[in-house]
């Protein structure tokens, strides 16, 4: 588990990713009103919106990792560059984010 309020770790990221199957399914990385960091699968033929629609604490969410890009899963984990940048763009957008009603759509880790 992890939360943006309370001294997030890579590790504990990594750990998220890690949990989930590339393979298998998209997946949505997204933040609750809490604080608290989840990366879901969505169900088959799920759009990003349908999927805010039933999440109403959320706050803010990264675009869909689609299944078989690589993003999700033991090797994204172990890549400390790219779940860095994820934490990095996660702890820039987050006092922004939870000030807002709207759902914060974070678009990339550029």
């Amino acid at each position: 588990m992890m939360n943006l309020n309370n001294n997030p770790t890579i590790d504990q990221l990594a750990q998220l990713f890690a949990a989930r199957k590339d393979s298998l399914d998209d997946h949505l990385l997204w933040v609750s009103q809490s604080g608290e960091v989840r990366l879901d699968r969505l169900p088959p033929n799920t759009v990003e919106d349908e999927f805010e629609s039933h999440m109403p604490s959320m706050r803010a969410r990264f675009k869909v990792y689609r299944r078989g890009q690589g993003y999700v899963g033991k090797k994204a984990a172990a890549d400390t560059s790219f779940v860095g940048r994820v934490l990095e763009t996660l702890q820039q957008e987050w006092p922004t984010a939870r000030e807002r009603e709207a759902i914060k759509v974070i678009d990339s880790l550029n």
